[in-house]
């Protein structure tokens, strides 16, 4: 769908603006007067991780004005792999610190904006405020259907990007003019379904790919040229090296957004029968050491899958994959005459088969809280984290 430009342009460009910017200049589509368009347009980025990485860098060199990181998190090792605005030096730094300092690097020119307080529904629609434009890059689903809402109260159009292994996808949302992410996503995956990248994995260069389709999409918002992906959905599978997409109509059985939610509630981060499951029957990492020490028998049980277990373990565990749990096939193989102990990265996939094995008669299972994480935090420093 083609759309009117976004912003007004600004007045000029001065001289180093001109020659830094050339090369868009010459394209007729963009010209003076988009980079013009850019250099007065504001964008919030939600997210200075995989995604926001090479979408704030990119946004910077384009030249746009004005750019907003919004993230509370800092950095860490295993972030480097895919999020190319941090590097070594910046471990343990704000991410939004880290990225603004890169930004610098790229273009002085841009002004940033520093958010570095975590997004929740009291104050979305103040920080979104200001801004023409936001793209989100976040990974999980309380925070997408957050700001979705909070643009669709504020009549502003936002890039959605999401990545997974070797998949992405893309779109725009823009109310005013066509569907909103709940006529893709009407209502959150059941809790546990749908692995985090943290869980499941993204493959490094998946993030340069659909982070510049963002890029591209945002500046053809604002200087309102092309065929934007509002009311279409970018498919793009790594391994095939295939591009799709997908047709997104307005549900016309949505209910109308009239305020901000909990969306940690609406979204869940345990089903009912996990967190139930996990009330009285969780043990902390220190309490599974101080049961090994004392020679206590027992199985312990890891329900994360393959490939994490061959990253770090805990010593005598045995891998039972949560989805041979969760459909039964493991259940023979289980021993009824002794106490089972779960774990998986950070305690939720557990908690999610502690439930099904207590439906299925093993009543004294107990899980631990924090995962493998926890065990190397409180037990065994030296093993590492991913």
């Amino acid at each position: 769908m083609t759309l009117p430009p976004l912003v007004e342009p600004a007045e000029s460009l001065t001289k180093a603006e001109v020659e830094r910017y050339s090369r868009h200049l010459i394209i007729p589509d963009v010209g003076m007067i988009g980079q013009k368009r850019l250099k007065n347009a504001k964008v919030l980025v939600v997210g200075a991780g995989g995604l926001g990485s090479p979408a704030l860098l990119y946004l910077a060199a384009a030249g746009v004005g004005t750019l907003g990181i919004l993230d509370f998190d800092t950095v860490d090792e295993s972030n480097l792999q895919r999020q190319v605005i941090h590097g070594q030096s910046d471990i343990g730094k704000s991410k939004a610190l880290s990225a603004a300092e890169s930004i610098a690097e790229v273009n002085p020119y841009v002004t940033v904006n520093l958010h570095t307080e975590r997004l929740d529904s009291g104050n979305a629609l103040e920080i979104f405020a200001p801004y023409d434009l936001i793209l989100d890059g976040t990974d999980n689903f309380a925070t997408r259907y957050l700001v979705n809402d909070a643009c669709v109260l504020l009549g502003k159009p936002y890039v959605w990007g999401s990545i997974f292994r070797f998949e992405g996808q893309v779109s725009v949302f823009w109310a005013e003019y066509g569907p909103q992410y709940r006529d893709l996503y009407p209502e959150p995956p059941p809790p546990g379904m749908v692995p985090s990248c943290a869980e499941g994995g993204v493959l490094g260069v998946l993030c340069a790919s659909i982070g510049s389709v963002m890029v591209t999409e945002a500046i053809k918002l604002i200087t309102g040229i092309g065929e934007s992906l509002l009311g279409r959905l970018m498919v793009y599978d790594a391994l095939e090296m295939t591009y799709r997409t997908v047709r997104i109509r307005r549900d016309p059985a949505g209910e109308p957004i009239t305020g901000l939610i909990d969306y940690d509630a609406f979204c869940g981060t345990l089903s009912d029968e996990a967190a139930e499951a996990a009330i009285s029957h969780t043990i902390s990492a220190r309490d599974l050491k101080a049961k090994m020490d004392a020679g206590d028998d027992f199985v312990l049980i890891d329900v994360r899958e393959q490939n994490e277990y061959e990253i770090v373990s805990i010593p005598g565990s045995v891998l039972i994959p949560k989805g041979d749990i969760i459909s039964g096939e493991a259940l023979s193989s289980l021993p009824m005459d002794r106490p089972l102990v779960l774990h998986c990265k950070s305690g939720a996939r557990s908690a999610e088969a502690l439930a099904v094995l207590h439906k299925a008669g093993f009543g004294d299972a107990v899980h631990v809280g924090g995962g493998v994480l926890a065990w190397i935090k409180q037990v065994d420093p030296s093993l590492p984290t991913y």
